[in-house]
């Protein structure tokens, strides 16, 4: 089986990899990968559905705004884009020292879910204030931040390296950057099960699941956009479910559904249950639960600011690595 999990699994990437070659563009020859219409329409959907607690989104949202305690500096003015707006506006618990906060988001129902969730539980000493905006134009004077949070939203735009930099370019000199976006190998179980079932049951494969950022990606978009100090990590999180239609409804529930432009609409009935039966029997746990991973790379950056810490020069050191290694290493 495994040897036919991996030939599915290399038939899988190069048809991400051709398809990626041959998606369609505008006018500006902009590659376009996902549906943002689709994409806002399916975060609205996720707004009525939200789950109050949700305890994947919430362990997300808990770690990225921890790196706000490792800060000295405070940041005033901070703006949270798409993802998980309610779990870091109800997480933020005085963290960073905002004092005014802006939510946004392509869904004006998610929107509005934000604006009754801050009427219901205000944030003390923080003014926060919702508007409708998309990721990739950030309605937003540069340099008027001091902090930009993105939690489980920027991969969903068709272009990353472009929202990024208009994050940064959003930025005043050391403000900070903090991201959260699901990694390649998030649900690779049930990238596996669907990979196996369609070519049992279709003789083939489509794009069921949307292509994700590699680990290696990060740091590079970190540098491309122009931060300093980039810090790349990964955290992966298991959640278990009773079925994979549970699993499913979670995901419709985080606004994680697919949303490729160039996406398979209908899912045939004995495929879909093929899917199902695979899962369990490759991956099901003696208490009857399957996993699910989650891989989640967390990433931190800075806009430029003569404070901040700088490589010296090449070939300014004073001290040889030779004479270090022979003091402290056993003098060989």
């Amino acid at each position: 089986m495994s040897g036919a999990v991996d030939l599915c699994l290399r038939s899988l990437r190069r048809l991400l990899w051709r398809n990626g070659r041959s998606y369609c563009t505008d006018h500006s020859s902009r590659v376009k990968i996902f549906d943002r219409n689709l994409k806002r329409k399916q975060r609205d959907r996720a707004s009525w559905l939200l789950r109050p607690g949700d305890s994947l989104v919430d362990a997300v949202a808990e770690n990225l705004l921890d790196r706000l305690e490792d800060c000295k500096k405070t940041f005033p003015s901070a703006l949270c884009m798409g993802g998980s707006l309610e779990a870091i506006r109800r997480l933020l618990n005085g963290r960073g020292g905002i004092e005014k906060l802006t939510m946004m988001d392509t869904s004006v129902d998610m929107v509005k879910l934000c604006e009754q969730a801050e009427q219901n539980s205000p944030n003390k000493n923080v003014e926060t204030s919702c508007i409708v905006a998309d990721e990739e134009y950030l309605p937003v004077k540069e340099s008027s931040l001091d902090l930009v949070i993105s939690c489980l939203g920027l991969h969903w735009t068709n272009d990353l390296p472009g929202a990024m930099i208009q994050s940064k370019l959003s930025l005043k000199p050391d403000g900070l950057f903090l991201g959260a976006i699901l990694g390649g190998e998030t649900l690779r179980e049930l990238r596996i099960a669907c990979t196996v079932a369609q070519m049992e049951r279709e003789g083939g494969i489509s794009p069921r699941l949307s292509p994700l950022a590699q680990v290696r990606d990060a740091g590079n978009l970190l540098t491309r956009a122009g931060f300093t100090l980039p810090g790349v990590d990964v955290d992966e999180y298991t959640v278990r479910y009773n079925s994979a239609l549970e699993l499913i409804e979670h995901l419709r529930t985080m606004g994680e559904t697919n949303a490729l432009l160039q996406r398979n609409t209908s899912l045939k009935r004995d495929t879909a249950l093929a899917t199902a039966a695979i899962y369990e029997s490759m991956f099901g746990t003696e208490d009857g639960t399957i996993p699910a991973t989650f891989q989640v790379i967390f990433m931190t950056g800075w806009r430029e600011h003569p404070s901040q810490q700088r490589a010296k020069k090449r070939g300014s050191a004073t001290v040889s690595f030779k004479d270090i290694h022979k003091e402290f290493g056993g003098g060989t």
